[in-house]
């Protein structure tokens, strides 16, 4: 089935070739130039992505995230930024966004990371997902998956989508070690090396969250010289990581 993407982009020559390449991909592409513009049609819904750049005429890309994420239905958004600091890539995921790449972008990473966006929202819809939704319970811990929210200590944690995805990998596989890599490739769904960093901010903050103490875990575990591993149940026994 074709895929409808919503690209709110200024710089019409980046627009222009980002719906070209979609288009290939059997995506139908609607551009919109303007930030109020961007937020009123991804307002009206029926688009499977939206690609939004950071820097927009009237409203920021930013502001039009944390607006989208405030309603309930939900859209995969891939964030477009000529900005180089990690820090507004890291707001732009706190805000809600499920990726970015960073200008100047190789057209056919782009493509990528679009098909693993929507591989992971038709896994999200699947019977095989559908019936895995029961409440995850460990120690202070509850994932609700159906619901998509987290509870520490009967508290609610606000995730974002990533960190949420993140979490409830690693409690599906309670013992299990995953690589860098393979995390990559299955929770963020596209493998790159030089990516990894990317991993280990998203654990930083995620054990800051759902931690007692984020340099001493009990959920999200470091294997030294491999990758991490999430607590088996009997972890009370175990002696926090120091």
């Amino acid at each position: 089935m074709r895929k409808r993407v919503l690209i709110v982009e200024d710089d019409q020559d980046i627009a222009h070739l980002v719906a070209l390449h979609l288009k290939d991909i059997d995506c139908e592409s609607e551009t919109v130039a303007d930030g109020r513009a961007g937020l009123e049609r991804a307002r009206d819904g029926g688009h499977d992505l939206i690609i939004l750049d950071l820097m927009l005429p009237g409203i920021d890309g930013l502001e039009i995230c944390r607006q989208i994420r405030s309603r309930s239905d939900y859209t995969p958004i891939l964030m477009l930024t000529a900005r180089t600091s990690e820090f507004d890539r890291v707001l732009g995921l706190e805000l809600g966004a499920d990726d970015y790449l960073t200008k100047p972008f190789s057209i056919l990473e782009l493509v990528a990371r679009v098909k693993a966006l929507f591989r992971r929202m038709e896994a999200l819809g699947s019977q095989e997902v559908l019936a895995a939704q029961a409440p995850i319970r460990l120690a202070d811990l509850s994932i609700e998956p159906d619901k998509r929210s987290v509870e520490v200590r009967g508290e609610a944690v606000q995730l974002t989508a990533k960190e949420f995805d993140l979490l409830l990998h690693f409690a599906r596989y309670p013992g299990r070690v995953f690589t860098r890599a393979q995390l990559l490739d299955q929770v963020w769904g596209y493998g790159h090396e030089g990516y990894e960093h990317t991993v280990n901010s998203h654990i930083n903050r995620l054990r800051s969250k759902v931690e007692q103490d984020p340099a001493r875990p009990r959920y999200i575990l470091t294997v030294w010289g491999i990758g991490y591993r999430f607590s088996e149940p009997s972890f009370e026994e175990e002696e926090p990581q120091s």
